[in-house]
């Protein structure tokens, strides 16, 4: 194991930028040896990362940050940037409770310029940076990075489209690795193929940047000759020039792992009297033989063993269970359309994309053209499944909104990484569908928690129902599951003893915690019973009658207070005028920080220890 002799000594980027160029391919392979070590402790995006490596030093070397902005898209390729900015004796602790955000923060770090953890805002939020600098008579640089697949995302076009009119000190780093988790799709990736591999044009364009930029002293008149020229080569061998049409001066492709290369094009960029897109290829997973083997493995992994490049097998979990459910119907039903943006293998419809290609859609990374897409495909009698993680169906509000639900189209949402999901922390914790489903007229929500219980309400789901209807169900496999209890109904069950007068209201997979709860009360001569409500929108009205008897009512949520399913319950409680007291057990009114799951199901009272007590302190 290395003592890191040179990344050690870099308390700042202003460290970086004093180190002789000789030296910089040794601190590269530092960087990812730490990288490595950290990575297979802790879990985390490792191929991304590995990527970007000299990219990231490239880019401290040539610009004066935190004078000059950096900003990241998504994120997820951050932990260089990390070490490089004074956090390297903090690297062991990210994604730790307590430790360092897996993603750019703000409150983190004068480095880290914008928050992220979703794609495609590196170029809106960087653009706005640099109005703003303008405004204030700042004459910094702005450069923000972002992958191939994130820059087709619909929010990357529109800032790159907005950018292309005026932006002055402002660079665009297209950060090339043709993958997004997997291979990338589209039109976008072929043609970046088209710029790659054109050989002929290559080697003419390197010729006159190399002569060109080493040129002293010519500076604009040099740069204007490079433009010129190799507008000109480009127009020969494309025909068109997408970059440059959108309003930017376009330099690549260059290789992301030759510092000095990038170093020229940055130079040379900030001579530019207008936006730069500086388009850099890179490996992802690079120099890590497992990882540049398999990068889709090695994009977001739990621990695993360094020699052997091995993490602990899966267990069937809720994703594979839907995926082969899907399948399953599908067979037998030409009806059903399986959707993804850019990640199939992730949702489980791997699987469905082999055996009924002609009905699998990978979109890329556009949840809301995914959603749009789907109301099409059902508005012309097809059964779309839009399978999304929770965090990431956010970002389709408005096309659930109108596209779907205001029109009664029949569109199902398979909700992946419904709840909390632990250490990538507040960007990705899927506790905010329900409250923005919960809105919605003409919708239909089911959260499951068992194997059992996700199979009956995907059938509800795809066949008895005619609108929008989403089924909901948390990261990783089934939870503890008393043996005495079978689920009968499709909307909700009781469970425990009926004859008490404390009921605990719950869905999902805290019912798993409930049950242990119960039982720890029972050990203390407390009984309780339990309603677990499967179809939480819109809510069985038979279970809030039955729910009337009982004096005290707990309801435990994984989901935020505002707009939960314990307030609409709580009002249809006091509809039937309910004389006893009810308590939300919720989500209230914050962000939920990286940490474990049952780190966080603890910190939030959600853990079968903090629901006995509540139950027993309660007088």
């Amino acid at each position: 194991m290395s003592d890191f002799k040179i990344l050690s000594q870099l308390n700042s980027p202003e460290d970086l930028r004093k180190l002789p160029d000789e030296e910089l391919p040794e601190l590269c392979s530092e960087i990812r040896e730490k990288l490595i070590e950290v990575v297979s402790v802790n879990g985390g995006h490792l191929a991304s990362n590995l990527g970007v490596v000299e990219l990231t030093v490239a880019l401290h070397k040539n610009f004066k940050t935190p004078y000059d902005s950096i900003v990241w898209d998504v994120g997820h390729q951050s932990y260089t940037h990390k070490m490089l900015t004074g956090r390297f004796d903090k690297i062991d602790t990210i994604r730790k409770k307590g430790g360092l955000s897996g993603f750019p923060k703000r409150s983190e770090s004068k480095y880290d310029e914008f928050n992220a953890g979703h794609s495609s805002t590196s170029i809106s939020a960087g653009l706005g940076i640099s109005e703003a600098k303008r405004i204030k008579g700042d004459k910094s640089y702005t450069v923000s990075v972002i992958g191939d697949a994130s820059f087709t995302g619909g929010m990357s076009l529109e800032g790159f489209n907005n950018a292309g009119r005026y932006a002055k000190r402002f660079i665009v780093v297209l950060n090339d690795n043709k993958m997004s988790i997997t291979k990338n799709v589209g039109a976008f990736a072929k043609y970046l193929t088209k710029v790659r591999v054109n050989p002929w044009y290559l080697r003419l364009k390197n010729k006159l940047e190399r002569i060109f930029l080493k040129i002293p002293l010519l500076g604009s008149l040099a740069l204007k000759v490079i433009q010129r020229s190799t507008r000109n080569v480009k127009r020969m061998a494309y025909k068109n020039t997408i970059f440059e049409n959108f309003g930017f001066t376009y330099f690549g492709p260059i290789d992301g792992h030759n510092i000095e290369d990038m170093s020229n094009a940055f130079e040379a960029a900030k001579k530019v009297n207008g936006p730069v897109l500086v388009h850099v290829v890179t490996k992802k997973g690079k120099g890590y033989e497992y990882a540049e083997k398999d990068p889709k493995t090695f994009h977001g992994i739990n621990k695993f063993n360094i020699e052997t490049g091995e993490s602990p097998q899966s267990k069937e979990s809720f994703s594979s269970v839907f995926g082969e459910y899907m399948c399953d119907i599908a067979q037998n039903d030409r009806r059903i359309c399986g959707i993804t943006a850019a990640m199939g293998p992730g949702v489980g419809l791997d699987k469905f994309a082999e055996l009924y290609k002609e009905r699998f859609f990978d979109v890329g990374i556009a949840e809301q053209h995914a959603v749009t897409f789907a109301g099409g495909l059902s508005a012309k009698g097809m059964v779309p499944v839009f399978a999304v993680y929770s965090t990431f169906l956010q970002r389709a509000y408005d096309q659930l909104l109108h596209d779907v639900a205001m029109q009664k189209l029949h569109v199902v949402i398979g909700i992946d990484r419904a709840g909390i999901v632990g250490d990538d922390g507040e960007t990705h914790q899927g506790v905010f569908d329900v409250s923005m489903l919960n809105s919605f007229p003409n919708t239909t929500i089911y959260s499951p928690c068992y194997f059992e219980g996700l199979k009956k309400a995907l059938n509800q789901a795809v066949y008895h129902t005619d609108s929008l209807v989403a089924v909901r169900y948390p990261r990783g496999g089934e939870l503890y599951r008393p043996k005495d209890y079978t689920e009968v109904s499709v909307d909700f069950d009781f469970y425990g003893d009926l004859s008490s007068d404390t009921l605990i209201v719950t869905y999902g997979r805290l019912f798993s915690n409930c049950c242990k709860a119960l039982e720890i009360l029972k050990e203390k001569g407390k009984k309780i019973c339990i309603l677990k409500l499967n179809r939480i929108k819109p809510l069985p009205l038979d279970a809030v009658k039955a729910s009337m008897k009982f004096k005290k009512i707990y309801f435990y949520e994984e989901g935020m207070y505002n707009g939960s399913i314990a307030c609409s319950f709580n009002s249809e409680l006091s509809e039937l005028d309910y004389k006893g007291n009810l308590k939300i057990i919720a989500i209230d009114d914050k962000f939920v920080t990286h940490q474990t799951v049952n780190e966080a199901l603890k910190e939030l009272h959600f853990d079968s220890e903090s629901i006995a007590k509540e139950i027993l302190e309660d007088k």
